[in-house]
């Protein structure tokens, strides 16, 4: 599991968590199971720096939930049987002031995965996580990070046909090509300097402009849409 720094400004309400009183982090978990619901309330509450705020039991509720708990993260299953995490999540990124989206799947090879991820989820966590990971993931996602599985993102992106080579005419520089590819492997923006023997800021700045070039939101979204147009190849 790696975890990756954002890398340009988000907009206004969207980027870092709005923790509570005493840095807590406020969180909405929507699962259609009950008992689920009530294991990831007991993990999370027992961790000193998060609370569950609200609970949900299908993507129709969210909206109202997310109004009603304002919350910083929130965490969801990805499927549910009325509306699923995929639309929940177009919902809330959709919000001037959007919580931060991290979406559950009981299968690595789930491809809602990925249409959650392109939907603007934040990062996704298996089910089976250890409590310990399940309360850092959290945290990561919560303070503006975006939670990758490299190789299983690989795996649910080119398990699909390429959608074309639209990346590829997005006129993106050689360096900047670089600096995705080395992305696409869940690098770092201080792993990718040291690689390229660049700056920090530097590699910021290229980050920042091949995400405008590609038209995506986050690092998440361009390495979805890497893998998906066949401009990083596996194995490469």
């Amino acid at each position: 599991m790696r975890r990756t720094s954002p890398d340009v400004p988000e907009r206004p309400g969207s980027g870092g968590a709005r923790t509570g009183p005493g840095g807590v982090l406020r969180v909405l978990v929507v699962d259609d199971e009950p008992l689920v619901r009530v294991g990831l309330r007991v993990i999370l509450d027992a961790e000193p720096d998060l609370e569950v705020v609200g609970e949900a039991a299908d993507g129709a509720e969210v909206p109202g939930a997310v109004e009603a708990t304002r919350p910083d993260v929130v965490l969801l299953d990805v499927r549910m049987p009325r509306v699923d995490g995929i639309a929940a999540t177009r919902a809330i990124v959709a919000r001037a002031s959007a919580p931060r989206v991290l979406v559950m799947t009981t299968f690595e090879n789930d491809d809602h995965v990925l249409d959650a991820l392109r939907a603007g989820a934040h990062g996704f966590l298996l089910k089976r996580a250890r409590p310990e990971d399940l309360a850092q993931a959290v945290r990561v996602v919560a303070h503006g990070e975006s939670l990758l599985f490299p190789d299983a993102v690989r795996r649910l992106a080119t398990a699909r046909p390429a959608r074309g080579d639209a990346l590829r005419s997005s006129r993106l520089t050689e360096r900047e090509g670089e600096v995705l590819r080395l992305m696409a492997t869940g690098r770092s923006n201080q792993e990718i300097a040291r690689e390229l023997f660049l700056g920090v800021e530097t590699v910021r700045t290229h980050v920042g402009n091949l995400l405008a070039k590609l038209g995506v939101r986050d690092r998440t979204q361009a390495v979805v849409a890497a893998y998906e147009s066949g401009f990083v190849l596996p194995g490469t």
